[in-house]
C-alpha cells in the first residue's frame, strides 16, 4: 500500500453544476460514487439540511483516508472503501434501499495522475502500476508480463482506440521474450513511441496506450455499468443520475444506457399487453465553458449527463431505509 505522499492539487469539474442537477431534495439520501479528494462530497454536505446524508464511494485507499477525516467532522457521511460498481450490495449492507440521488465523476483524479509513484502518468518514470486500489488486483505491469499478444492488443485497441494496437502490442512481447519486460511508465512510453507511426498534434503518442491499461486493469468500463444498473434500482422516483465522463468510451455507455431506458418497451411474447413505462429521463448534457476549460484544461474533455427517475421501482416490496 503506498502511503499518502506529498499533497497533490485536484480542481474538482463541473462542481456547481453537478451538484445543482443532483440535490433535488435538501433532507435526501446521496451517493458520491468517487468521493476523490471530497470536492463534490463537500458541495453536497453544504447543499443538505441537518437530515440529509450522503455515503461516498471510492477504491483509492488515500482517498478513503482523507474521507475518513471529513466523516470525522460531519456525521452526515458514510464511507464505503469500494468500487460504486458495488454500490447494490455495499448499500443493503448498511440498510438502504433507496436513494435521492447518485454522482458519478469517472476517471482518474488529478491527485492520482500527478503522483509520480502511481504509474498513472507517462511524464514520470515510476513503477508502471495503474491500479485505483493499490491493496489488491494486478498492476500494468503485472498484466503486460504474462498477457497474450492478441489480448494486450484488443486491450489498446479497444480501450485506447488505438489503431496502432497491433504494433504496440508486438513490440511489448518481443520486449518480454527478450528477457526485459515493461515494468516502468518511462519503458512503456518509450516503446510505444518507438512502435507509433503518427499522432494527432499536441498528443504524446502514449496517451491512448496509457489510457486503456488504466481502464483494463481497473475494470472502469464494466464498474460503469454494474454502477448504473444498480443506481437506476436504487432511485426513488424524481431521483437524479448525474455522471461526468472524460472520454468518448465512458460517455457512449452513460448515453446509451440513459437512452436505453428512456423509452418505453414492449414484451414481445405479449403483443397486447400495456408497455412498460420509461424508468429515465433525460435532463441535461453539459459541457464546461470556456472559463473552466481556461483554468482547468484537464476539464475540456468533460461531458456532464443528467436523467431523473421517472417509473416507480420494480422492488416495491423492499422496505425504504433512507436513515
Amino acid at each position: 500500500m503506498t502511503g499518502p505522499g506529498p499533497a497533490f492539487g485536484h480542481t474538482t469539474v463541473l462542481l456547481a453544476q453537478a451538484v445543482e442537477a443532483l440535490v433535488q431534495h435538501p433532507e435526501g439520501l446521496y451517493v458520491d460514487g468517487t468521493f476523490g479528494r471530497g470536492g463534490h462530497a463537500r458541495a453536497i454536505l453544504a447543499a443538505l439540511t441537518p437530515q440529509g446524508r450522503l455515503v461516498a464511494f471510492d477504491k483509492d485507499p488515500e482517498a478513503i483516508a482523507e474521507a475518513r477525516a471529513l466523516a470525522a467532522e460531519d456525521p452526515r457521511l458514510a464511507l464505503c472503501h469500494a468500487s460504486f460498481g458495488d454500490m447494490a450490495a455495499e448499500l443493503a449492507a448498511l440498510g438502504i434501499a433507496r436513494v435521492d440521488g447518485v454522482l458519478l465523476d469517472l476517471g482518474v483524479s488529478s491527485p492520482q495522475i500527478d503522483n509520480p509513484v502511481r504509474g498513472f502518468s507517462f511524464r514520470f518514470d515510476a513503477p508502471l502500476d495503474m491500479r485505483m486500489d493499490t491493496t489488491r488486483g494486478e498492476t500494468a505491469a503485472d498484466f503486460l508480463a504474462h498477457a497474450p499478444e492478441r489480448q494486450i492488443a484488443e486491450v489498446i485497441r479497444d480501450y485506447g482506440e488505438e489503431r496502432f494496437a497491433v504494433q504496440i502490442a508486438k513490440a511489448l512481447v518481443a520486449r518480454r521474450e527478450g528477457g526485459a519486460p515493461v515494468r516502468t511508465t518511462g519503458e512503456l512510453a518509450t516503446l510505444v513511441a518507438g512502435a507509433v507511426k503518427s499522432r494527432e498534434p499536441g498528443q504524446d503518442p502514449a496517451t491512448r496506450t496509457f489510457q486503456a491499461l488504466r481502464i483494463h486493469v481497473n475494470a472502469e468500463l464494466e464498474a460503469l455499468e454494474q454502477g448504473l444498473d444498480a443506481a437506476l434500482a436504487l432511485l426513488a422516483p424524481g431521483g437524479r443520475l448525474v455522471v461526468i465522463a472524460f472520454h468518448s468510451l465512458e460517455d457512449r455507455i452513460v448515453k446509451t444506457f440513459i437512452a436505453r431506458h428512456g423509452k418505453e418497451t414492449y414484451d414481445r411474447r405479449a403483443p397486447f399487453a400495456p408497455a412498460q413505462p420509461l424508468k429515465l429521463q433525460a435532463i441535461a448534457r453539459v459541457k464546461p465553458d470556456v472559463g473552466e476549460v481556461r483554468a482547468n484544461p484537464r476539464s475540456r474533455s468533460a461531458v456532464l449527463r443528467v436523467a431523473e427517475r421517472t417509473a416507480v421501482p420494480h422492488a416495491q416490496g423492499v422496505q425504504e431505509a433512507r436513515r
